[in-house]
């Protein structure tokens, strides 16, 4: 049995100005305040942040930033730092997404950078790694899965791995309505807890938290949290709705109380 606290994470992605990430924050604050036994974060975009922290202060709910800077500061247009996100009121920053993969250029290397920059600032990454329908349907999933893992992560120590969060997020199955099944990705995520394990040991491969993203929604969420090796979620679109996200937050909970 896992003693992984499980976390639902919400990626806003580039949606939610002001008022409605105000209403949000606000509804969804109210919805989950009596949560326990697991943790949650939201990832609103950047200019929100701030609104969003100051309505979420004292509450359950941690913060996080979209992407980040690997650099603390300089003339570096449009980018923003860890610091910055610390300053904010972020305490997670998602890295390595496979949407800023796709259109942003993001890399393996870059990844590796990024989560440095993270850590040295004191936040909690949260990196994303996965397949695309192509690597999946060519049987390259775990080599595609591993790489993405090993050289994201390269030259870290056990301390610093064991701060990190991994989010398994099959590109296939992002915004798409498409979900792995419960046992493709309990699969690829006992297969990434097998390469930790081998590369940092087993104190840290069973500490380490890995979410499940790629079309969470309620309907999918206690089978997804009932398998082993699944300690959460990246949540896309269902996190826009306080009332959703909140249901999936709950049915999180309930499994955590039926596999105590």
């Amino acid at each position: 049995m896992s003693k992984r606290k499980p976390l639902i994470a919400g990626n806003w992605k580039m949606y939610k100005a002001g008022p409605q990430a105000a209403e949000l924050a606000n509804r969804l604050k109210s919805l989950v305040s009596d949560i326990t036994d697991v943790d949650i974060m939201v990832a609103p975009p950047f200019t929100v942040l701030e609104i969003v922290a100051e309505i979420l202060e004292g509450s359950i709910i941690d913060l996080g930033g979209q992407d980040l800077f690997w650099e603390v500061e300089g003339a570096y247009t449009g980018e923003i730092s860890a610091s910055m996100l610390k300053a904010a009121g972020c305490t997670h920053a998602i890295i390595g997404h496979s949407e800023r993969r796709q259109y942003f250029g993001e890399t393996n290397a870059t990844v590796n950078r990024k989560v440095r920059a993270a850590l040295i600032g004191g936040l909690i990454p949260v990196v994303c790694i996965g397949e695309s329908e192509t690597e999946r349907e060519s049987n390259q999933t775990f080599s595609v899965v591993q790489e993405q893992l090993e050289k994201g992560l390269e030259g870290l120590g056990s301390d610093e791995v064991q701060r990190i969060t991994i989010a398994y997020e099959p590109v296939w199955a992002i915004g798409t309505g498409k979900t792995a099944t419960t046992g493709q990705a309990q699969e690829v995520h006992e297969f990434i807890r097998r390469r930790m394990e081998t590369a940092h040991g087993n104190s840290v491969a069973s500490a380490v938290r890995i979410l499940y993203g790629g079309s969470v929604k309620p309907e999918n969420t206690s089978d997804l949290m009932a398998m082993a090796d699944i300690d959460g979620a990246l949540v896309g679109g269902a996190s826009l709705d306080a009332d959703s996200f909140a249901t999936i937050v709950r049915l999180a909970m309930d499994v955590v109380g039926d596999k105590a």
